[in-house]
């Protein structure tokens, strides 16, 4: 989609529309308008909570509710690490690292290192754990985790493989639904959803004491950023958004045909996962096997092997290790464990992280292990899965519980290989997910002219969220630009790039926009 053109008849529509009714100013969309309600109580801080050594912490109370704002309210876990030099403070930068449903309390230590410099100097850092995560108020929809064990604890890893398999999750997933439902005292399900963490966020701004925003957001993240830039367009002062989504195909696709489809697939996640690893074989192979264990001498060697290996697993079950440490891995819980271990193409020693090293290490276990065919599959889904659910359910159109799962699974699988079905099956956990979730739901548009221009930054080989979503979203946005890292790996913040971190840090400091069409390289390339 071509860039749309700045004019003044333009500029003059986007301010009439964001004055009509304050609806922009308040976060409440036009359909909302009857709803709209008086301003939300500001939270107090005081950074005063036990914390991580060198960050403070906090508790806010924000609304449930945001249509009604002094009703009753929910707590938000904040963690802050001060500038390094508050003489020449700017503010502060709101850090989401994505997910959805990764707790900025834990992630913002852990990714302090990797900000630039300059950043960490001049802003206050602040994450937080969203609305239904983390230590924030979040969705009670079992008296205690092994509730939530006995319901889940029997469903394979990664993704079901046939028939009975596939009726499982879904009747288990669906019965989630009504669980939470059911036991939801709060009416916290029904305010999930991204739109309310934008609305959460600005009132963290206000609290802060900043008249604009200052943002960086990750992954999932950039979805956050851009709902608050369009719904809040005249209180950006700078957002980064780093490896994006395209916000039309998440939300609701693009073509009514979109709708058909799980939002992973209208993403092209399934797409950018395989060529990803595509990537990944050649690299491997063109390496020395003391840099990929898993290379068999030459890229249509390692490709050859990586088939191989999928067909051995696609027949049965192998396990690595013995004992204690035994893992036993099918076909589906090994490609899960592929697709993850793609995000992280750089070595990064400071945080213990091999990089693509790890994945061909994985591989490689996989290929020398011993054949299983006796022992059990692996189950047991992953912890935190309604935190996950709360927000990915509520943001996306998805196809109707009787929709014929298999068969996109199948198509997928087509076009992606094994890792196709992967992507499939992890929104049809929001098939039978509560109807109410969706109410706070925000669709678009998604072209507001926001009082600062937007930075979009993006890998050329990200296996999450295709680099073509982040230039959708570049081009969508009224005032977007776009920095290119041709390079792998999910996030240029977890794969880094001094050349893009330079010009990420001017944009933040001082508003300086990279070149249109800039691209910048990877610091270490993968196996080197």
């Amino acid at each position: 989609m071509p860039r749309p053109r700045i004019t003044t008849a333009r500029i003059t529509t986007a301010l009439r529309t964001t004055a009509a009714a304050g609806l922009l100013l308040a976060g409440l969309t036009p359909a909302a308008a009857s709803a709209a309600a008086p301003t939300p109580p500001v939270p107090a801080l005081t950074w005063t909570k036990p914390c991580t050594p060198g960050f403070q912490c906090d508790t806010a109370q924000v609304p449930l509710d945001y249509r009604a704002p002094h009703g009753r309210s929910i707590d938000l876990a904040l963690i802050r690490r001060p500038a390094d030099d508050p003489a020449h403070r700017i503010g502060t930068l709101f850090y989401n690292p994505g997910g959805p449903a990764i707790p900025g309390t834990a992630a913002l230590p852990a990714a302090t290192p990797l900000f630039p410099e300059n950043v960490r100097r001049r802003f206050d850092i602040v994450s937080f754990d969203p609305r239904g995560v983390g230590a924030s108020t979040t969705l009670q929809c079992f008296p205690d985790p092994a509730a939530e064990q006995a319901l889940l604890g029997a469903l394979p890893v990664g993704y079901p493989v046939g028939a009975e398999q596939q009726s499982r999750w879904a009747a288990t997933y669906a019965q989630l639904g009504r669980q939470c439902a059911g036991n939801d005292r709060t009416g916290l399900l029904a305010h999930l959803s991204t739109a309310d963490v934008a609305r959460d966020l600005d009132l963290l701004r206000q609290a802060v004491g900043d008249r604009r925003l200052s943002y960086l957001g990750t992954s999932y993240g950039t979805y956050l950023g851009a709902t608050y830039a369009n719904l809040f367009p005249g209180r950006v002062r700078a957002m980064v958004l780093d490896s994006a989504a395209d916000p039309v195909a998440w939300s609701t696709g693009r073509t009514p045909q979109d709708r058909a489809l799980p939002p992973f697939l209208r993403t092209g996640s399934d797409l950018g996962s395989a060529r990803a690893l595509d990537d990944f074989l050649d690299r491997c192979g063109a390496a020395a096997p003391t840099d990929c264990a898993f290379s068999a001498g030459s890229p249509e060697a390692t490709r050859a092997k990586y088939a191989g290996l999928m067909d051995r697993l696609a027949r049965g079950p192998v396990t690595v290790g013995s004992g204690a440490q035994a893992v036993t891995y099918d076909e589906a819980s090994a490609v899960s464990a592929v697709a993850l271990l793609l995000y992280s193409a750089q070595p990064l020693p400071a945080f213990g992280s091999p990089g693509w090293a790890a994945l061909g290490g994985r591989l490689q276990s996989l290929w020398t292990a011993a054949d299983t065919p006796a022992a059990p599959l692996p189950t047991g889904a992953q912890p935190g899965q309604t935190q996950v659910l709360g927000v990915l359910c509520a943001d996306t159109v998805n196809p109707p519980a009787d929709a014929d799962y298999p068969a996109l699974a199948d198509l997928a699988r087509q076009r992606s290989g094994a890792l196709g079905p992967y992507w499939v099956w992890q929104t049809q956990r929001c098939a039978d997910w509560p109807a109410e979730a969706a109410r706070d739901r925000y669709t678009g548009p998604w072209d507001r002219y926001t009082a600062a221009p937007v930075l979009v930054v993006a890998n050329t080989g990200d296996p999450a969220w295709p680099y073509q979503g982040s230039r959708a979203l570049a081009d969508t946005l009224a005032r977007g630009r776009l920095l290119t890292v041709d390079g792998p790996g999910h996030s240029v913040l977890g794969n880094p790039s001094g050349c893009a971190a330079g010009y990420e840090e001017r944009y933040l400091v001082d508003g300086t926009l990279p070149p249109r069409g800039q691209v910048c390289a990877p610091d270490r390339p993968p196996f080197q």
